[in-house]
């Protein structure tokens, strides 16, 4: 049995393609018609295959490493290397990543898993629903009444498109996925198991119970974001549920009814963000993030793992801690309970007993 191989390069590129490609500039010897065939680790890299080298950690790896060619931060401008050419870029690993996109261009949205083109006769379309022609839609996925897809958009397996939901071009909805309420913009990607414009969680105390709140908004997904296997995004209660172009969200992530997330945001797995919490452009929060709901975290904020929120974030700030509060101050307080503590270990502690 021959070993599978999933990615695989969609072109070559030469090393004089890769410095006009990044503004990279070469350092000692150099061939610019050498070929460049793939993109791998320091210590897996061969001959035809480019690698990079931002972190000390990695130097003994870049010493020994059979690379190509390898680029490399100005602080390492030094060093040479015997058969490999070195590239000196400000941002190494953006540029790894630059010629990575290229060579591996086809990777960079997902396909078809079952290899599909057009409308597979294992799928349920709606006669109602309407799709551009160059939509593809894998065997078991369900496209509802009255939904809309544009040309180039990828329905994954056992995918649901729920009725009147529209789906711009060149997207991919993975397989497993629900999309319902929803109005989703172009280049978007919806990973596996993902679900979109289910009921938020509202409910109402009466005298027989718990009244659920109907959930009459819906889910805005604007162009360019991704959304990770198994994240799951209420429709709005009252108004829409929003997130922001090109903000990327990990796997796993839960994000409440009537929530707005601005642009270009980068959402780490675990995170939970409750009802109505409104979020600037350009904010990070990092995994297992906990967020009360009716907050306001301002633009440019970045929130650190674990962090739990009970409290507005102003723009710009750096959050971290149980409950949160900004950086610094938490590590001071840290700081001090370890002086105290070191302190307290020095004494006799007293036994509790009446003498």
């Amino acid at each position: 049995m021959t070993e599978p191989i999933f990615a695989r390069p969609s072109q070559t590129i030469t090393l004089q393609e890769i410095v006009a490609l990044t503004g990279a500039e070469p350092c000692g010897s150099f061939d610019p018609l050498a070929v460049i065939e793939n993109v791998k680790p320091l210590d897996l890299a061969g001959p035809r295959d480019l690698a990079f080298l931002e972190s000390p950690k990695f130097l003994d790896a870049f010493r020994e490493t059979r690379a190509g060619a390898c680029l490399i931060s100005p602080k390492y401008a030094g060093e040479t290397l015997k058969g490999t050419a070195l590239l000196v870029s400000k941002n190494a690993y953006l540029a790894y990543v630059t010629v990575a996109r290229v060579l591996f261009e086809s990777s960079l949205s997902p396909v078809s898993s079952f290899g599909a083109r057009g409308v597979d006769p294992g799928a349920s379309v709606h006669h109602e629903a309407r799709l551009e022609d160059g939509v593809i839609v894998d065997p078991g996925a369900v496209i509802g009444a009255g939904a809309e897809i544009g040309s180039g958009t990828v329905i994954g397996a056992n995918a649901v498109i729920g009725a009147d939901v529209r789906i711009g071009r060149d997207c991919s909805i993975g397989p497993g996925a629900t999309i319902l309420h929803s109005l989703i913009g172009d280049r978007v990607i919806i990973h596996p198991g993902a679900h979109l414009g289910q009921d938020g969680f509202g409910f109402v105390a009466g005298p027989k119970g718990h009244l659920k709140v109907p959930q009459l908004g819906r889910v805005i997904v604007q162009d360019d974001v991704e959304i990770g296997a198994g994240s799951t995004i209420d429709r709005g209660a009252g108004r829409d549920t929003m997130i922001g172009e090109c903000t990327k969200i990990d796997n796993v992530v839960h994000i409440g009814h009537n929530v707005l997330i601005g642009r270009h945001c980068v959402i780490a797995g675990q995170v939970g963000i409750s009802g109505s919490v409104k979020i600037g452009d350009r904010v990070m929060i990092g995994g297992k993030v906990g967020m009360s709901d009716h907050l306001t975290i301002g633009e440019g904020a970045v929130i650190y793992a674990g962090t739990g929120l009970i409290t507005d974030v102003p723009a710009g700030e750096h959050w971290m801690g149980f409950p949160g509060k900004p950086r610094l101050e938490f590590l001071r307080e840290v700081t001090v309970l370890k002086q105290l503590a070191a302190k307290g270990r020095g004494k006799p502690q007293p036994s509790g007993k009446n003498d």
